[in-house]
């Protein structure tokens, strides 16, 4: 599986490093990621943690635009002025940059989110309420997801 799953709660500590959770970990050895693209989320208050692979196909639609048009540049800005390339230590630790950990608000405990291709790190009642407002909004909407081609749902 190639997917970030579940929710891991952990500790920032006071050096600015997180844990990355063992599963979470073990993802970015199978998929041969060595490098992850940190960034603040631009719809929600928390850090986004970017395979190096999945972050270049995300950023590669750029490329579809005009390069001198308002659209471009504004979501140029908003991908790469404050993002982070980083890679973990030999402990599985990340060094999480002084303004993305006050864009999130973090203190002492960080909720490492697993949402499909990445993974956000959050302030953990954040993600608590914003899991569950997540799951209310879909349930109210009755949203799904489109069956895969050639399958049955």
């Amino acid at each position: 599986m190639t997917q970030f799953l579940g929710t891991h709660i952990g500790k920032l500590d006071r050096k600015g490093r997180i844990s990355v959770p063992a599963p979470f970990r073990a993802v970015l050895e199978r998929s041969g990621a060595e490098e992850l693209v940190l960034r603040p989320s631009h719809r929600a208050p928390c850090i986004e943690a970017w395979p190096i692979a999945a972050f270049e196909a995300l950023a590669s639609g750029l490329d579809r635009l005009d390069a001198f048009s308002d659209q471009a540049d504004d979501l140029a800005a908003a991908l790469f002025a404050d993002a982070h390339a980083t890679r973990a230590d030999n402990e599985g630790r990340l060094v999480l940059p002084e303004a993305l950990i006050a864009y999130a608000a973090l203190t002492d405990a960080i909720a490492c989110v697993g949402v499909g291709r990445i993974f956000q790190i959050w302030e953990p009642e954040a993600a608590r309420r914003r899991t569950e407002e997540a799951r209310l909004r879909a349930r109210e909407r009755g949203l799904t997801l489109p069956a895969a081609a050639g399958r049955a749902p």
